[in-house]
């Protein structure tokens, strides 16, 4: 009876072992995801290399806004590995060149493509799930999924 347990607990661990022994090679590979302020952003570096999510607000205190990063909080993985680059934006009094262009009015959630045009704006917090059907669903990310994955035609 006891041989038969100890298999399971071997298979276990042969599976393991190579997992222990990769782990800091894949620790370099991570990129850190960090939110970014607007004021620290240039557009130009970043068109078609990343995609931005800019949370706007009047206030770092506000609601909306602390809500919107605890939803975004859960999805930092997923949002990297999608080319994503959150921008935050709480100072209306010294505006930033993307406040000046998208002109939100309080708290405002908006989701670009790579080439930096706005696709979707939304008044109210978002689920970090919702974020990433979208962009899943927008063509630039359905060209690099193609890309990824040719047999997924």
């Amino acid at each position: 009876m006891k041989a038969v347990a100890r298999r399971p607990f071997l298979a276990v661990l042969a599976l393991a072992i190579p997992a222990l022994f990769s782990g800091p090679a894949r620790a370099e590979e991570v990129i850190a995801f960090t939110p970014v302020a607007a004021a620290d952003v240039v557009e130009s570096d970043l068109l078609y290399v990343l995609r931005p999510v800019i949370v706007f607000a009047d206030s770092p205190n506000d609601p909306a806004f602390i809500r919107q990063i605890e939803l975004l909080s859960r999805y930092h993985a997923d949002l990297a590995a999608r080319d994503v680059i959150l921008i935050l934006d709480t100072d209306p009094a010294n505006p930033s060149a993307l406040r000046k262009k998208l002109r939100p009015r309080g708290f405002s959630l908006v989701l670009m493509d790579k080439d930096w045009k706005p696709s979707i704006r939304k008044p109210l917090p978002w689920d970090g799930r919702e974020i990433i059907n979208s962009i899943d669903k927008m063509p630039i990310a359905r060209s690099e999924a193609l890309e990824k994955n040719p047999a997924g035609r």
